[in-house]
């Protein structure tokens, strides 16, 4: 009599492997995170330093930031997928602050600029390295 040869999978290959999976996303997982939020905050700071142009142009024209009683800020806030970017409401006709407020999955990041194209990151996600007040933090660890 012949025995037929069963085909398939041990139970204990299968635990193993599912074991090997769990640990490969344990590491990849947080680090697919952080790459997906180092190619959006260019976004915010892209827009932010575009609106910067804005109000300079705005500026050049009318030789303030207020004309009218109305500040060059009416015009926002101006939205993208992952930030919104508003004045902060400290303007006079002579200043202002952009900030860039992080939405969606980028809750907590925040960046701003002000009339003389000083930077700074206001706030940062959970996780992300406490920063430096003059520069718009790009990196996890910190750097600008």
């Amino acid at each position: 009599m012949k025995h037929r040869r069963e085909s398939g999978f041990t139970l204990v290959e299968v635990m193993v492997t599912v074991a090997i999976i769990g640990i490969l996303a344990t590491i990849a997982y947080p680090s697919y995170r952080d790459y997906l939020i180092r190619g959006r905050i260019p976004e915010g700071l892209t827009l932010l330093s575009n609106e910067r142009i804005v109000m300079e142009k705005f500026l050049a024209d009318n030789r303030s930031y207020q004309v009218g009683g109305v500040h060059a800020c009416a015009r926002y806030p101006v939205r993208t997928k992952y930030f919104d970017v508003a004045c902060d409401g400290t303007e006079t006709a002579q200043t202002y602050t952009l900030q860039a407020t992080g939405t969606g999955s980028m809750v907590n990041f925040d960046y701003t600029i002000d009339q003389t194209g000083d930077k700074a990151t206001v706030s940062l996600g959970v996780g992300w390295t406490t920063f430096p007040a003059s520069c718009w933090v790009l990196k996890r660890d910190g750097s600008c």
